[in-house]
């Protein structure tokens, strides 16, 4: 993507145009509204949701696992 094409992309919050110094944002009220979206479950990926215990399953080593 050359950069005359990046720029002509609108900002995905508020459509205004991108700023360099934010990017892919125009400015760091949207950076934050973004960032605010995903600390409150406004993004998913879809798929099915995860059990607590998968998850746990996941990071926590077996006991039968003999590595350090």
């Amino acid at each position: 993507m050359t950069t005359s094409t990046a720029r002509s992309k609108p900002c995905p919050i508020c459509k205004k145009p991108r700023a360099a110094e934010f990017h892919p944002f125009c400015s760091q009220r949207c950076r934050d509204r973004d960032l605010a979206r995903w600390f409150g479950d406004g993004y998913a990926v879809p798929g099915r949701p995860a059990l607590p215990d998968e998850i746990a399953a996941e990071i926590t080593p077996s006991p039968d696992d003999d590595t350090p």
